[in-house]
């Protein structure tokens, strides 16, 4: 077997093809991946997903076309990843709270403020991606798998909320009132995240017949429970 011990005196391997940047500097300082994502969330977002080639997303992050393909094998790759940061911080919050003792209306107030403030997070309204053709198409599987997932949630939580009085496709309709949030931000670029999330939680338990005291309970106590659901590590590829 060959030994993996270089001596003092050996050429050092070459480096892999494609890793160097085209200039030192990161423009997120976080490194080429999230350069990457950064990169192409604005183009996206600005120019449009058909219309940016890999090409542009790579310049744009200040690396060479074929260091991209170390990190990600296509341009679909990327749009997946994106969709599924603006998901998945969602549903972690979503199974903290399916698992937490307080009340489901409570539980459900907190989720509609965190989901409502995650999509209103960040400079671009990258929830706007969700409305791609593209999306409903192979590759993006593992993000509507995610967003089903989230889905259920809401509908276990209004389950609970309604008790026998809950239709089966309750929690689809939760789901798509939160997500409304990304056709506003679409005509309010500076619409107030933390604002928005307690005003679409109201929203959503009015929405399924609470009364004004039942609803002004629910915020008092799920505005300390959203605090502790939380993502722990809230995803920035945005700015």
């Amino acid at each position: 077997m060959t030994s993996s011990i270089v001596g003092p005196d050996a050429t050092p391997a070459p480096r892999r093809p494609g890793r160097p940047r085209a200039d030192g500097a990161s423009p997120t300082g976080r490194g080429t991946e999230s350069d990457l994502l950064s990169a192409a969330a604005r183009l996206f977002c600005t120019v449009g997903y058909t219309a940016t080639s890999t090409r542009a997303i790579a310049d744009a992050a200040g690396v060479r076309q074929a260091s991209m393909y170390h990190w990600f094998g296509t341009k679909a790759a990327i749009l997946q990843r994106l969709l599924l940061d603006s998901v998945e911080p969602s549903l972690e919050s979503a199974r903290l709270l399916l698992a937490r003792p307080e009340e489901s209306a409570v539980r459900l107030w907190a989720l509609a403020r965190l989901d409502v403030e995650l999509l209103c997070s960040g400079d671009l309204n990258i929830g706007a991606l969700y409305l791609l053709p593209e999306v409903a198409g192979d590759g993006f599987e593992t993000f509507r798998d995610h967003r089903e997932q989230l889905r259920a949630a809401y509908g276990d939580l209004v389950s609970g909320t309604l008790g026998s009085d809950a239709a089966p496709d309750d929690g689809a309709m939760v789901l798509t009132f939160v997500e409304s949030v990304i056709l506003r931000r679409r005509d309010e670029p500076e619409l107030d995240a933390a604002r928005a999330g307690q005003r679409y939680a109201d929203l959503v338990l009015r929405l399924l017949g609470l009364d004004d005291d039942a609803v002004a309970r629910a915020r008092e106590a799920g505005s300390a429970l959203a605090d502790e659901a939380r993502p722990r590590k809230p995803v920035a590829r945005q700015n």
